[in-house]
């Protein structure tokens, strides 16, 4: 399935994450504590959260094959002291390419190859990916 791709304008988004240090084909199996993390933070946290969703902003590096900083966060309401390796951060503004992809985390890749494909998008600067309920196989995800 091939996914369709948009040019937007796209606003930050407030954000409280988790860094890690993943290889690239490894983020599958980075994001789960990560985020587990975070929602501890969040939970005591009044007000923190109201319905934003799990968003993962991806610092591509330079060099192919190196590692990929990864933020594993969730929208959250306004922004807040770091607490041990939860930080507040926030979604790029500006120009963004969009696809959106409906279905199993492990097919989300389709959306990423079809960003890639366009004219001009570079593999290194900041992507991210606004993403529905991991542990839920229809999960809907958005590549930007």
């Amino acid at each position: 399935m091939s996914a369709s791709v948009s040019l937007l304008t796209v606003h930050p988004r407030k954000l409280a994450a988790v860094r890690r240090e993943v290889m690239p084909g490894a983020i599958g199996s980075a994001w789960g504590s990560a985020l587990d993390q975070v929602w501890t933070f969040i939970r005591s946290q009044p007000s923190l959260w109201t319905d934003g969703h799990n968003i993962f902003l991806y610092h591509h590096p330079s060099e192919p094959d190196a590692p990929i900083l990864c933020d594993f966060g969730v929208e959250v309401t306004r922004i807040f002291e770091t607490a041990g390796e939860v930080y507040a951060t926030e979604t790029p503004r500006g120009e963004a390419a969009v696809a959106v992809h409906r279905g199993p985390y492990n097919r989300m890749n389709e959306a990423r190859d079809a960003i890639r494909k366009m004219d001009g998008c570079e593999s290194e600067g900041v992507r991210w990916s606004l993403v529905g309920d991991l542990r839920r196989s229809d999960a809907e995800s958005s590549r930007h």
